[in-house]
């Protein structure tokens, strides 16, 4: 008996989901994926068709694949009733709707399923902006562990920093019953960038900051200095065996620096080498907030939601969707 699988030669499928599939959605979708690359014919032998238009669909369809057996691998280990806090965090009546229309590009469920985060945690947040995540955090960890927001105080000198600081912690106190047992950690680069006690705390996470750590001088001399002392300063807070997650704005591998930073990005090569000068180890590197159609070369802030440009090109940034970004879990290590 011949069994043959089939495949439409003119078009390329590309999985694009705006629900936030599960780990074994996420196992399923890429072996078919894989697999359908490879038309096979089952009897006496095995043959493969290896046209170009299979290598090309198997290019295109690997990072999905990776992504999804990174994202499985740590969703598989989470308890059931981790992930239920979790998206009862990420469903709250706390999230403002215009943060929870971000949720099917920044993939929040995934992203802290990935990192490893558990609800009796000691978690630092570093430079939280508006809140994104913050509501969801907040929550999640309000019963049995303890959130640590590494910001700007309000007594910053800095114009900007002290606007930003005085916004959120109105947010805070304007919702005890969420925020009550938030505390705050001043943290403010270049100048200070304490983030606690040495060996003090469980989780540091940090999304889409990694950039802001870079400075330039008059001459256009680009310093890592400010991004490599974060990384250490990270490494002294946690413990043996604490995790750092990054979410980050990602460039082209070969982009240099003196050029990436200025469009709000890094080289993932980069950032991982950062880290590792600063003592962590790589635990694993997903694809789930990549962003395929994103080419890498142009501000982030171009880009959904903040879309910088107003209508200029508007329509294109918008069918880019927001920036590609890494998602990665550095380890410290425990000996």
């Amino acid at each position: 008996m011949r069994y043959s699988s089939r495949y439409n030669r003119a078009a390329i499928t590309v999985f694009v989901s705006r629900q936030q599939p599960s780990a074994t959605e996420l196992h399923v979708k890429a072996w078919r994926y894989l697999f359908s690359c490879f038309p096979v014919t089952v009897g006496d032998s095995v043959q493969i068709w290896r046209s170009d238009v299979n290598r090309c669909r198997l290019l295109l369809g690997l990072p999905l694949w990776i992504a999804a057996l990174h994202v499985g691998a740590a969703v598989a280990g989470t308890p059931q009733a981790v992930q239920d806090a979790l998206q009862k965090a990420i469903a709250g009546p706390q999230r403002t709707p215009a943060f929870a229309k971000r949720d099917p590009y920044r993939h929040p469920l995934q992203a802290l399923e990935f990192f490893g985060m558990r609800p009796d945690m000691t978690v630092v947040e570093v430079l939280p902006g508006g809140g994104w995540y913050t509501e969801i955090l907040a929550p999640f960890l309000h019963d049995q562990g303890h959130l640590i927001e590494a910001t700007p105080p309000v007594s910053s000198g800095n114009p900007f920093s002290h606007k930003m600081a005085v916004k959120y912690k109105a947010k805070l106190d304007a919702d005890a019953a969420v925020y009550g047992r938030v505390t705050m950690e001043a943290f403010e680069p270049p100048s200070y960038l304490g983030l606690g006690a040495p060996d003090s705390v469980d989780m540091i996470v940090t999304f889409r900051n990694i950039h802001d750590f870079m400075y330039a001088n008059v001459h256009g001399d680009v310093s890592d200095a400010i991004a490599l002392r974060f990384f250490r300063s990270a490494y002294r807070a946690l413990k043996p065996g604490g995790i750092l997650g990054v979410v980050a704005h990602r460039a082209p591998a070969s982009m240099p620096i003196t050029k990436s930073f200025k469009l709000g990005r890094l080289p993932q090569g980069y950032v991982v080498s950062l880290a590792e000068r600063a003592g962590f180890r790589l635990a694993g590197a997903s694809e789930i907030n990549a962003t395929p159609k994103d080419p890498g070369t142009v501000p982030v802030w171009y880009l959904p939601p903040m879309l910088s440009q107003g209508q200029q090109d508007r329509a294109h940034y918008q069918a880019i969707g927001e920036g590609d970004n890494m998602t990665l879990r550095f380890e410290k290590p425990r000996s």
